[in-house]
C-alpha cells in the first residue's frame, strides 16, 4: 500500500480551505491547510508536502512571494496558484516564480482533481528517474573506486 500524497492548501478564506480539504481528503489525499503565507512556510519547513495549492492573494504576502519561499524549502513540491483575480501579469509572474499550474476560481473540483493527479504522476515519474540516475552514479563511483584501489594495490606490489 502506498502512502497518500500530502497536499497543503493555502488560502485566507476558510470556506475555500474547508471545501478543498473535504474534496481532496475524499479523493484519498492527506491534506493540511494554512491561512497565510507565514503559516504555510512554517509548515513546509517542518513537514513534507507533494503539492501546494496557493491563493494568489494572502493577507501577509502575495502568492507569488510564497512560491519563491516554497521553492527554497521544498524544490520538488508541485505548486499551483489558485486565483479569483486572473490576469496575464499574475499568470506570467506565477510561472516565472516557479508555479507548476494556474487555476482560476471558482474551481471545478473534477478539473482540479485531474490536474493534481497528473502533476503528482509527473512528480513520481521524475522521482523514479532521479533515483535511477543516483543509483547509476553510485554504482559507477563504486566501480571507479574499486579500480583505483586495485591499481594502488598492484602498484604497491610492483614496487
Amino acid at each position: 500500500m502506498t502512502e497518500a500524497a500530502r497536499i497543503l492548501v493555502v488560502d485566507d478564506e476558510e470556506i475555500v480551505r474547508d471545501s478543498f480539504s473535504i474534496v481532496l481528503k475524499n479523493a484519498g489525499y492527506a491534506v493540511e491547510t494554512a491561512e497565510n503565507g507565514r503559516e504555510a512556510i512554517r509548515k513546509a519547513e517542518t513537514e513534507f508536502y507533494n503539492l501546494a495549492l496557493i491563493d494568489i492573494r494572502l493577507p501577509d504576502m502575495e502568492g507569488t512571494e510564497l512560491l519563491t519561499a516554497m521553492k527554497q524549502t521544498t524544490p520538488k513540491m508541485v505548486k499551483i496558484i489558485v486565483t479569483g483575480y486572473p490576469s496575464l501579469h499574475n499568470a506570467v509572474e506565477a510561472v516565472n516564480k516557479g508555479a507548476d499550474g494556474y487555476i482560476i476560481k471558482p474551481v471545478r473540483m473534477e478539473e482540479l482533481l485531474n490536474i493534481i493527479r497528473e502533476d503528482l504522476r509527473k512528480q513520481q515519474e521524475s522521482r523514479r528517474y532521479d533515483e535511477e540516475k543516483l543509483k547509476e552514479f553510485v554504482e559507477t563511483r563504486i566501480r571507479e573506486l574499486d579500480t583505483q584501489e586495485k591499481c594502488t594495490t598492484n602498484a604497491q606490489y610492483a614496487a
